[in-house]
């Protein structure tokens, strides 16, 4: 089990290996499709965002609403791919890392070879385990958004699995491989 501290850095991308199980400490952000399209319309119009990308990592997470005496509901990965069109201007832009569940397109997986950048596996139908391991919430950006709104999290021990690590390799063909005959 590896102990990561949120944001990353370049030490912290470059150590990890696809497989690896990791639990996350610190601070992340939540991002969904929604999300990602105001994103991609600030990085078009030339604005900041509204957090900090250099290091960050971003949860893809539909957050349900917290129940009394919670600071989150279920907090679940939702499908990674419906990102993958909006993932490449915020890893050229410093995002080190993104979790999710499932694959990521060829396009998403080259990108985090050439940007140092990781793809974390969440384990899905774990949202309450998950939503244990986060502390603290706060909606930074597109309040109006509902669920999906921009979160920053303050989480320790989120789990997560090291699905494509900075060198390519990824577990959604290494484990395919190693099964067929």
């Amino acid at each position: 089990m590896i102990r990561l501290q949120a944001p990353l850095d370049l030490c912290d991308v470059e150590s990890l290996e696809v497989g690896q199980e990791v639990r996350f400490f610190g601070t992340i952000y939540t991002a969904r499709d929604q999300a990602h399209m105001r994103m991609m319309q600030q990085i078009e119009r030339g604005e900041d965002l509204p957090f900090p990308l250099q290091g960050a990592v971003l949860y893809y997470v539909g957050p349900c609403p917290a129940p009394p005496g919670r600071v989150i509901g279920s907090a679940g990965p939702t499908t990674s791919s419906r990102m993958d069109d909006m993932t490449v201007p915020l890893l050229a832009r410093g995002l080190k890392g993104t979790i999710g569940k499932g694959q990521r397109s060829e396009e998403v997986c080259r990108a985090l070879v050439e940007f140092q950048a990781v793809y974390f596996a969440a384990w899905g139908g774990a949202a309450a385990v998950i939503a244990d391991s986060i502390k603290e919430v706060e909606v930074v950006a597109y309040e109006d958004l509902g669920t999906e709104a921009v979160r920053r999290l303050t989480v320790e021990g989120l789990p997560a699995v090291v699905a494509v690590d900075s060198r390519g390799r990824n577990i959604y063909s290494e484990g395919r491989r190693k099964y067929q005959r």
